[in-house]
């Protein structure tokens, strides 16, 4: 696969986001997008992880400061390319956003159906897993997802719409997708190096 240039480091991306996004809530969410996008990036596209995580890391740098959604990464595209960024990166972030955008490009490259298909998906995980008594995900199974994905009063910002296209973007049964990124949270999962209980 082509090799892709984001135009800045991790710690620069970082620090855009953090330059425009004061609520913790924000800056975690594109870390665990980052982290989610990684995972997927060593199974598909190795060589090109660091521009995965980073698409992952910014994908959201504009929504604290731009919640309308017809400004949403078209304001994070101008942030993005003051800071440096190419183009490669502005299409990666804005595919995104293509589905209530129509001046936004759609996902063409398997790392843009990743990241559409996750950015909804991560954050209903995150809200499932707070419910529980473990506050983990590493004892988070997917028939639990599939109950509180049911559930459309549970966690209701996260559309389901666009997660049932993302996973077919994918090529994806939704089953397969909640399991792969109920398995990717887990890689970074704050007790993921922790030993197995005896």
């Amino acid at each position: 696969m082509a090799k892709l240039e984001a135009g800045m480091t991790r710690e620069e991306a970082f620090a855009l986001l953090s330059e425009h996004n004061k609520e913790a809530f924000h800056i975690e969410h594109g870390e665990t997008v980052e982290g989610t996008m990684r995972y997927f990036a060593r199974e598909f596209d190795p060589e090109n992880e660091e521009f995965w995580g980073i698409v992952g890391l910014l994908h959201d740098v504009d929504w604290e400061e731009f919640p309308a959604m017809e400004d949403h990464t078209v304001k994070g595209a101008e942030m993005i390319r003051a800071a440096g960024g190419t183009e490669e990166l502005v299409h990666a972030v804005q595919s995104h956003t293509s589905d209530f955008n129509p001046a936004c490009p759609e996902p063409e490259l398997f790392m843009e159906k990743v990241l559409f298909a996750v950015d909804e998906l991560t954050g209903l995980i995150g809200a499932a897993v707070l419910m529980r008594p473990s506050k983990s995900v590493m004892d988070f199974e997917v028939k639990s997802l599939k109950k509180k994905f049911k559930d459309k009063r549970f966690a209701a910002g996260c559309s389901r719409d666009v997660i049932r296209r993302g996973a077919e973007l994918c090529g994806w049964e939704l089953d397969e997708l909640f399991q792969r990124t109920i398995d990717a949270m887990r890689s970074f999962a704050p007790d993921a190096a922790a030993p197995a209980a005896q």
